[in-house]
């Protein structure tokens, strides 16, 4: 079970690398946050890796289990629950960062960040 979790813990690697790739230095906004996007769920995933336990049970108390048993064997549940709550907040900033590249693209007619920041400094010297 050791090289599944080595595997796990490389492959959110793999996702938060990519995504800050992404979002550095690629030039179109929705590749941009499919990048902020990865490099969220690689988070999840590497939180899902250090939560995961080899043999573990689910971390409910059924009756007629024995506590120390319980304890000892079942998996750590606050990962899990951070996952969760993560899982559902990424749905919603994502929503929202959607609905700003909407906002932009009907105002710029473009989805290159260097069109809209050359058109910015354009309209910052024209204000002066």
């Amino acid at each position: 079970m050791a090289q599944t979790q080595l595997a796990v813990l490389f492959t959110s690697t793999a996702l938060i690398i990519i995504g800050l790739y992404s979002a550095i230095f690629i030039d179109n906004i929705i590749k941009k946050i499919i990048g902020i996007s990865f490099i969220e769920e690689g988070v999840n995933l590497f939180i899902v890796a250090i939560g995961y336990k080899s043999g573990g049970i689910v971390p409910i108390l059924m009756p007629g289990m024995d506590a120390s048993w319980f304890s000892s064997n079942s998996a750590y549940p606050l990962p899990f629950g951070l996952v969760l709550t993560s899982i559902v907040i990424g749905a919603s900033t994502l929503a929202v960062m959607l609905a700003f590249v909407m906002v932009l693209y009907k105002r710029y007619g473009t989805l290159s960040t260097k069109v809209m920041l050359a058109d910015t400094s354009k309209k910052e010297e024209y204000d002066e």
